[in-house]
């Protein structure tokens, strides 16, 4: 199955280190990250795990719920969460799947076959809570995920859901953002950003960043 952004997130009822989960139900009115790894104890997922766990406060800021997935049984699922609390000096305290019947990998489109006809690739993706995908990240599995990035893509996606603005390249919290071009009524944009803009080209209007 092929997923494209914009797409509702395929539903599923699938075990987890934390028992059963109904996924759309477990998201509610959150945002989620799910994000796949091809086996348990692998060193470059062990410390992705560890990190994710690092940024509970900062996911949950934002409103946002972890969820990883693995082929492996919840069995070594716990095994596994042992060795990353210890040797990442935290607590996983989100679900991680058992996809060992490769269910989600398949409803995900994580199993690639040019890669492996039994792991799943690292596939990241952000959903909202309407349940639609708003971001699709997939890595190789040499280089660890970049989680400043991801939320900071969070942070736009929330920032431009509420306003009627993008955010432009390398953009962090705080920065100016641009309208956009869809919006043209000035009294609007007046109303919209009382302290103005700068017009580098009709197209191209830089603003300071809106409250959220």
């Amino acid at each position: 199955m092929s997923i494209k952004l914009g797409d509702i997130a395929p539903d599923f009822t699938q075990d987890s280190s934390q028992g059963g989960i109904h996924f759309h139900d477990w998201i509610g009115d959150s945002w989620a990250v799910l994000f796949s790894h091809p086996a348990d104890f692998t060193p470059v997922c062990t410390t992705e795990l560890g990190l994710t766990a690092r940024l509970k406060e900062a996911f949950s800021k934002r409103n946002v719920k972890a969820i990883a997935l693995s082929v492996d049984p919840v069995d070594s699922h716990l095994k596994w969460i042992e060795d990353i609390d210890a040797t990442q000096h935290t607590r996983v305290d989100f679900p991680i799947l058992a996809d060992a019947d490769r269910r989600v990998s398949n409803l995900y489109g994580l199993i690639h076959p040019n890669a492996s006809d039994t792991l799943t690739v690292r596939s990241l993706f952000v959903i909202d809570p309407h349940k639609k995908v708003r971001l699709i990240i997939t890595y190789p599995a040499s280089t660890g995920r970049n989680f400043d990035e991801i939320l900071r893509v969070i942070d736009s996606l929330q920032l431009t859901d509420q306003h009627q603005v993008a955010t432009p390249g390398n953009w962090q919290q705080g920065d100016a953002v641009v309208i956009v071009p869809s919006l043209q009524d000035e009294e609007e944009i007046r109303r919209r950003f009382p302290g103005g803009y700068k017009a580098l080209r009709p197209y191209l209007r830089f603003t300071a960043q809106p409250t959220r």
